[in-house]
């Protein structure tokens, strides 16, 4: 039985066999809808009729005698922007060049990471504001890890010397996670600045040991930067930022985005949306991405007007009512960290413009969640 919602961007079908698209993300909740792997609920198989009342942008609907037990095709391979969070987090140790490699042989359209501001002015792929040995070692002359440096009290070169091929949490969300090195990587599990990574990613794509396919992606790939400015621990990028001008860490991103010729080729990303807006006034032509947590929704309008394209909320969070008002005002949706079967074809059926993963690998390619949430197998 097909459904179409009035402002719903998708239509949704919904048919036997599956347990992705529940109605509490789409429409509303269902009298039976109970928590599924971290997401904010899945239908189970064998509901029967049921009344549902459903609200889409102010409409209400009332949809009568809906099987509910799947979803069918939604949208379109090339139109999902499929981002590997820190590389492929679930993969290969987060940041690193090995992480990134093993997103990009899973043909992510955008590397997503982090960013710190190392003593020298250098930026720093990283997530973390502190060195930790849950997930660095070292062996060279710089801090132990297990006193916690701040990135930004150590130089680049300092850095590099740390080796963050440490799983902080094998027993459950990173059990697959392996420090196995990559073809071009080799195994480089050292920080590296985000002119370093941009290098990497220009190897990977002339690399003869990668298929045609793979180093065609490469070539085009994009690049999601978070700027990590937290209010409350300003501390840690300490560049004196005054909420409102740009600091010494936009500066230099901004500096690394036009020394390379990247203003088609990277988004800017916070928490802290004065970072963004204070960006802005240096590189007006670079994509800017709101990050929210929780249900903090933002004013759409003002995000549109102030410059940001994308708003990327925590996945848990959303619905095909916050899609559809998004869309009003021209702004993307793209949630983090979608990381089951089940969430991907949820957020997929609200109608959003891609999503962030950390494991790329189950979403992307012949037989991956994607390509299920598509045919409804």
């Amino acid at each position: 039985m097909l459904l179409w919602v009035t402002g719903a961007p998708r239509p949704v079908a919904q048919r036997a066999g599956t347990t992705c698209c529940p109605l509490r993300h789409l429409y509303g909740k269902a009298e039976d809808d109970t928590p599924n792997d971290g997401t904010r609920g899945a239908l189970g198989t064998g509901s029967r009729e049921r009344l549902v009342t459903v609200r889409s942008v102010g409409v209400i609907v009332v949809v009568i005698a809906l099987v509910v037990v799947g979803c069918t095709p939604v949208g379109d391979d090339a139109d999902v922007d499929v981002q590997g969070h820190r590389g492929a987090r679930r993969i290969r140790p987060e940041n690193t060049l090995p992480s990134f490699e093993a997103a990009l042989d899973a043909g992510v359209s955008t590397l997503e990471l982090d960013l710190h501001l190392s003593s020298d002015g250098q930026l720093v792929v990283w997530h973390d504001p502190e060195i930790s040995p849950d997930k660095c070692r070292t062996e060279g002359t710089v801090p132990d890890p297990a006193t916690l440096p701040l990135v930004r009290s150590l130089t680049a070169s300092e850095l590099a010397q740390y080796v963050c091929d440490v799983n902080p949490d094998p027993y459950r969300l990173l059990r697959h996670q392996e420090a196995d090195p990559g073809e071009v990587a080799a195994g480089n599990y050292s920080l590296v600045t985000l002119p370093q990574l941009f290098e990497f990613v220009e190897r990977y794509a002339s690399d003869e040991r990668k298929t045609e396919d793979q180093r065609t992606n490469a070539e085009t790939v994009q690049f999601n930067v978070e700027t990590k400015r937290s209010p409350a621990r300003p501390e840690t990028i300490g560049d004196g930022f005054d909420g409102t001008n740009p600091g010494e860490f936009e500066h230099a991103l901004a500096d690394v985005i036009n020394d390379w010729d990247y203003d088609d080729r990277v988004i800017v990303q916070s928490f802290d949306h004065r970072s963004l807006w204070a960006f802005r006034t240096i590189a007006p032509d670079v994509r800017l991405a709101a990050l929210t947590v929780g249900d903090q929704n933002p004013r759409f309008k003002t995000l549109s007007e102030k410059g940001a394209t994308i708003w990327s909320p925590l996945f848990t969070f959303l619905s095909a009512d916050d899609v559809a008002r998004a869309h009003t005002f021209g702004v993307k949706v793209i949630p983090w960290t979608v990381n089951t079967e089940s969430g991907v074809c949820d957020v997929l059926a609200m109608g959003v413009d891609g999503l962030i993963t950390d494991q790329p690998d189950m979403v992307l390619g012949e037989g991956g969640w994607l390509e299920g949430c598509q045919t409804g197998t």
